[in-house]
């Protein structure tokens, strides 16, 4: 099953036998003071360079979240996704909770996007899956409901068979549909990487269907978090991750992912791998 993302004439896979596809999570003002200083002045740049590098990179889509307290939100995210779309060369994937600001965006956005997400609870169903019809957009389907995070991978395998459900009921097909399996932190609960990989496994081989994780989650309050989501994104990959929301500006997360593309033998005559390690080598000698 694959997943298409559009951007203009410029198309994106994800799927099972496609090369693995790094979300770039970079323009998203959490976290990141400058950024946030800068969308709330209504200046781009900050988030126009982090684009532009992510794509160098090797991030195959970008994740855009205009999330600024007290900002107009569906204003600076129509906004923003204008500029974008002027300047780089790569399908968007809208991040909001705002159901206005994700259809300022989508308005005008010139092909097949995705958004960044819907739970499994009904007003979010009711409120994105019919724009996502609408505006023909794939969507991530993130696996908690009314009752919060499931506890089991089987538990939440319920909630992933209630997401798709509720898509169909709209017209959107399966495979426009990625399922969040939902990455927790393992410095609050020693069981959670392993339960979500679990659920990855799980909902593969039952459903079938594209799997996203906003994989740095994981390491959330721990030292040296670049080693952990490194791994965690490889385990994830082994159990039929086919998508994630990462930083592709860190190396060793690309490099695992091209590794594993190689190995899962997605990257025929390692012509991929091979033009990487080249890349980063002509990088080094610049430098």
């Amino acid at each position: 099953m694959e997943t298409l993302l559009r951007f203009k004439d410029r198309q994106v896979l994800i799927g099972p036998v496609q090369p693995f596809v790094m979300i770039g999570e970079r323009i998203n003002p959490t976290r990141r003071k400058k950024l946030l200083e800068t969308l709330a002045a209504g200046d781009f740049t900050v988030a126009l360079d982090d684009a532009r590098a992510q794509i160098a990179a090797g991030a195959q889509v970008l994740d855009v979240n205009a999330g600024v307290p007290g900002a107009d939100e569906v204003k600076l995210l129509g906004d923003l996704t204008r500029r974008l779309i002027q300047t780089v060369d790569a399908p968007l994937c809208f991040d909001s909770a705002n159901p206005a600001a994700l259809e300022a965006a989508l308005a005008i956005y010139p092909g097949k996007a995705l958004i960044n997400s819907t739970t499994g609870e009904e007003k979010m169903l009711d409120a994105v899956l019919p724009m996502a019809a609408k505006y023909h957009a794939a969507v991530i389907g993130v696996i908690t409901d009314e009752k919060g995070v499931p506890p089991t991978p089987e538990a939440r395998l319920g909630v992933a068979r209630k997401i798709l459900r509720r898509a169909a009921e709209f017209g959107l097909p399966i495979e426009d549909v990625l399922i969040d399996c939902l990455a927790l932190t393992v410095s609050a609960d020693s069981n959670a990487g392993r339960v979500t990989l679990d659920t990855l496994q799980l909902v593969r081989d039952d459903l079938g269907v594209n799997l996203s994780l906003g994989a740095s989650n994981v390491s959330f309050g721990l030292p040296d978090r670049k080693t952990i989501n490194t791994a965690y994104l490889a385990l994830g990959i082994s159990r039929g991750l086919t998508a994630a929301i990462t930083d592709p500006t860190i190396p060793e997360l690309r490099n695992t992912t091209l590794a594993c593309d190689l190995l899962m033998g997605r990257d025929e005559y390692s012509m991929r791998w091979i033009k990487a390690y080249r890349k980063a080598q002509a990088a080094r000698a610049n430098a």
